[in-house]
């Protein structure tokens, strides 16, 4: 699994061969190729018991050297290189999927899905790793970039909650004041202190 930015369209062509045998988990072609996933970074065995990707998302290549020279990395659970991934480095590329996806719908089982891996295991492993459960990861990282969105924009409170994946005002405002130990009003209020704070250095020499 690799940091789950967007890779650019290379591999071999995906036949309906192929890619029927990725829908079947066909076992019979895992020696002809491996198939990975542009959204996930994640490639595997064409038998993999993960959940099948999209096919516009599903690249193709001869051998897993190939993968990992497109910097794809292998699924935790069918090993393509024949190979433990280590957790450390699992667990590394499940945050920076958090991060960039955590004004997405995210939960604990839909990282299980993307990483290919059981909830239990995940959260287990997460938290050895980290110190912290994906979801409190998520909802941490959810209320910082609420809280720089406050200071920084004069949107409503509901729709910076919106833009950070808490459309539930209420549960947004909850959560906010549970980490944070104040409101997101009471919180925007540190704004003008700011700025004149701001305004009070530009005037000095």
């Amino acid at each position: 699994m690799g940091d789950f930015v967007a890779h650019p369209p290379v591999g071999e062509v995906l036949t309906e061969e192929k890619w029927q045998a990725i829908l079947d988990n066909n076992a019979v072609y895992d020696d002809k190729f491996v198939y990975a996933v542009s959204s996930t970074g994640i490639f595997c065995r064409p038998s993999c018991k993960s959940r099948a990707p999209k096919k516009e998302n599903t690249l193709v290549f001869a051998a897993p050297a190939d993968a990992l020279v497109a910097r794809f990395r292998p699924c935790k659970r069918c090993k393509p290189t024949g190979q433990r991934v280590p957790d450390e480095e699992w667990i590394t590329a499940v945050t920076g999927y958090i991060q960039q996806h955590y004004a997405e719908p995210l939960n604990l089982q839909t990282l299980a899905d993307i990483s290919h891996s059981s909830s239990y295991h995940l959260h287990r492993t997460f938290k050895r790793v980290t110190g912290q459960t994906p979801v409190a990861l998520i909802q941490q990282i959810r209320v910082e970039k609420a809280a720089a969105a406050l200071l920084t924009t004069d949107k409503a409170v509901s729709a910076i909650g919106a833009d950070v994946g808490l459309a539930n005002a209420a549960y947004f405002i909850t959560l906010f004041k549970k980490l944070t130990g104040h409101t997101p009003a009471q919180h925007r209020k540190q704004k003008p202190a700011l700025q004149n704070k701001e305004v009070s250095h530009e005037g000095t020499i």
